[in-house]
């Protein structure tokens, strides 16, 4: 699944690459998922395509916005696949999710293997849509500064208990962030999956917030993490720390052997000599 690096880096390479691209032709989707949601029909969405310019594109949370003139934005939302240009000439893929063809011979094209919005609104239309009506400050924006992010733990500490990973991957408390990324987020800050936020020391808040900002400018930087693939199809250049690979393996910095277990519905891996 996309995360915020993935997305911020197809922003990126969408301003690069396809501003003022004319759209000659919007095509939903060929290949029928359940899970894929559209808020056009086909014919809307052809229509509606026609003619528009590409403008500028910005990643916030996981939710990628493509600015469509005049008037309307193609909003990406917790999707998981591929997002390809395809330079004119190329070959063009056989089935896709969202395909858009430009007047100048190249392509865009969208799918994805497990579930994701591809949605067309008119401009501010679109932050009216359930889960970006009222997104959190995400670790890209100014807001997320140290005193926000000790805030945030204060204010969610008198609810139900929380544990790191939790603060990380649930309810989207911290947009963009995913069971991949607070693997090593969570290694670099030297904590446990399941240490309870309510016990964080001072320090243990700082060496968290200072992690999750310095490991996500790493995964941007790099240009996503090298299992997922940009917009030219090139993987990026993360390599995770902690993952299905190093289970069982040492620990890069003690040599204990790396845990994995099954914790928030998804797959965990620790040292717990280093994450105690």
């Amino acid at each position: 699944m996309f995360e915020l690096p993935e997305y911020a880096t197809l922003a990126k390479q969408m301003n690069e690459t396809l501003a003022g691209k004319v759209v000659k032709e919007g095509i939903r989707g060929n290949s029928p998922h359940k899970f894929v949601w559209y808020n056009r029909t086909p014919e809307e969405f052809a229509a509606l395509m026609q003619s528009k310019t590409v403008g500028n594109a910005h990643a916030k949370g996981r939710w990628l916005f493509v600015s469509l003139e005049p008037g309307y934005v193609l909003v990406f939302g917790e999707c998981g696949g591929k997002v390809l240009y395809h330079a004119p000439g190329t070959k063009l893929p056989e089935k896709f999710h969202l395909f858009l063809a430009f007047t100048d011979g190249s392509a865009l094209s969208a799918t994805t293997q497990m579930w994701g919005a591809m949605e067309l609104y008119e401009k501010g239309m679109g932050l009216h849509r359930q889960y970006i009506r009222d997104m959190k400050p995400t670790p890209t924006d100014a807001e997320f500064t140290f005193g926000y992010f000790s805030a945030l733990i204060d204010t969610l500490i008198q609810g139900e208990k929380r544990s790191a990973k939790g603060l990380l991957t649930q309810d989207q408390f911290i947009p963009g962030l995913g069971n991949s990324s607070a693997q090593d987020i969570l290694f670099k800050a030297k904590l446990h999956p399941k240490h309870p936020i309510s016990d964080f020391t001072p320090s243990q808040r700082e060496s968290l917030y200072n992690s999750i900002k310095k490991t996500l400018d790493n995964i941007i930087g790099q240009g996503g993490r090298n299992d997922e693939v940009d917009l030219y199809g090139r993987p990026g250049g993360y390599i995770r720390i902690l993952d299905s690979k190093a289970a069982g393996g040492p620990c890069p910095v003690c040599e204990t052997k790396i845990e994995k277990i099954q914790y928030l519905g998804a797959a965990c891996y620790f040292c717990s000599q280093c994450q105690r």
